[in-house]
């Protein structure tokens, strides 16, 4: 079968040579056939070269979407069937009695850009957030069941990327029937998981690594947990040894979470104060009572969602590390991050750098964070590092 062709402009095939997997609206001179939105075409250079095989977006300013750059690979459902179950079996090794939670696929760096896929225990959450994703729908589910045997599998396809593919809202159930929260195990620790409501899929698991590596800081620490959300970092905290935590978010119905999971791991409750405030103006407050802390822990959420938030968000990473920068004690530590996708490593470490340097607090970076290993990225497509960190100290 003809597939339909994206013909480039002359010298924008570089990227697709070099596999990046995305072709831009302003890369394409014009479309040979008729794609439907999702459809495959054939992704080819000025003098009609083969670049790649992709999904079609029409309404999105990304216009296509590599599935493979090897023109004897077909997309079919075979193919998309062993995308998924090599995938999963690249992560078999993180999961144990342990860890029954951590996701299974991570869009393009898994080769299906679009898909993303969570474990909770024995529920899946999945989020179709391409065109082309949503072409092979019907396939996901079945595919999914056969190769993991979950019980549930959940749809999350309620993020605003699905708007920019012209793609409708959706969040419901697909197999079996959801009762409530979802328990799961993370490093031994007990949680509860809200996959309908909560953020992202209902558990930030590209955390997971770093609130590990938090519990190792915390011991006899007064620790600042801010944009708490249900409190993973604060269970760890605690668990590492922490003499107090205080946890700041503005929902109360994460922090009412966040007390559950100290109660459900058998921690010290008193040790535990959970704060519902925004967290930029009960920083002024802490400091303004002479507030300091050991371990300090910055994960707000995505402040830049495109390129256009950027300035604004750079102001808002800069204003809430300063602060946290004040109250930290000598010797003290702040792990600071964004998920923002659009804040590049290098950008960020200028931000919080010119935070130091507006705060004149000397600090030391031990280590550059990231997501954890079930979020890798590929070396081809930098734009899945959306996770990024800075483990300082300081002087």
């Amino acid at each position: 079968m003809t597939l339909p062709k994206i013909v480039l402009k002359p010298g924008r095939e570089k990227s697709l040579r070099h596999l990046h997997p995305w072709v831009f609206s302003g890369a394409i001179e014009r479309v040979d056939g008729h794609p439907d939105s999702g459809d495959t075409v054939e992704i080819v250079a000025r003098d009609g070269a083969f670049l790649a095989r992709g999904a079609y977006s029409p309404q999105s300013q990304i216009s296509a979407r590599a599935w493979t750059f090897d023109p004897a690979q077909q997309i079919d459902e075979a193919f998309l069937g062993q995308r998924l179950k090599e995938a999963i079996e690249r992560r078999s090794r993180l999961f144990d009695a342990n860890h029954d939670s951590g996701r299974l696929v991570h869009s393009e760096s898994d080769g299906l850009p679009g898909l993303i896929v969570d474990r909770y225990g024995d529920a899946l959450v999945i989020q179709i957030l391409s065109a082309g994703a949503e072409r092979w729908r019907k396939l996901w589910p079945a595919a999914l069941q056969e190769l993991t045997q979950a019980k549930v599998i959940h749809e999350r396809s309620d993020a605003e990327v699905r708007e920019l593919e012209g793609l409708p809202v959706r969040n419901g159930t697909l197999v079996g029937t959801l009762k409530g929260l979802v328990p799961i195990i993370e490093g031994g620790l007990r949680y509860e998981v809200d996959v309908v409501t909560g953020q992202k899929t209902g558990f930030f698991l590209d955390q997971r690594d770093n609130r590990a590596l938090a519990a190792t800081y915390a011991r006899d620490a007064q620790v600042l947990n801010a944009f708490s959300y249900t409190g993973g970092f604060t269970v760890a905290a605690l668990k590492g040894g922490a003499k107090h935590v205080l946890s700041i978010d503005t929902s109360t119905d994460a922090l009412a979470l966040g007390q559950r999971h100290v109660a459900a791991n058998a921690l010290d409750a008193t040790r535990a104060e959970w704060s519902s405030a925004d967290v930029f103006a009960h920083f002024r407050k802490l400091r303004d009572q002479g507030k300091y802390f050991d371990l300090v822990i910055l994960d707000p959420p995505k402040f830049a969602p495109t390129e256009k938030h950027v300035p604004r968000a750079a102001r808002a990473y800069k204003d809430i590390n300063l602060w946290a920068m004040k109250m930290l004690a000598p010797g003290g530590r702040l792990m600071t991050f964004s998920c923002s996708g659009a804040v590049h490593p290098e950008l960020f470490q200028k931000i919080v750098a010119g935070a130091a340097a507006d705060a004149r607090v000397d600090l030391i970076i031990e280590q550059r964070l990231s997501g954890s290993a079930d979020h890798p990225v590929s070396i081809h497509f930098p734009e899945g590092e959306y996770l990024k960190g800075l483990l300082l100290r300081r002087k």
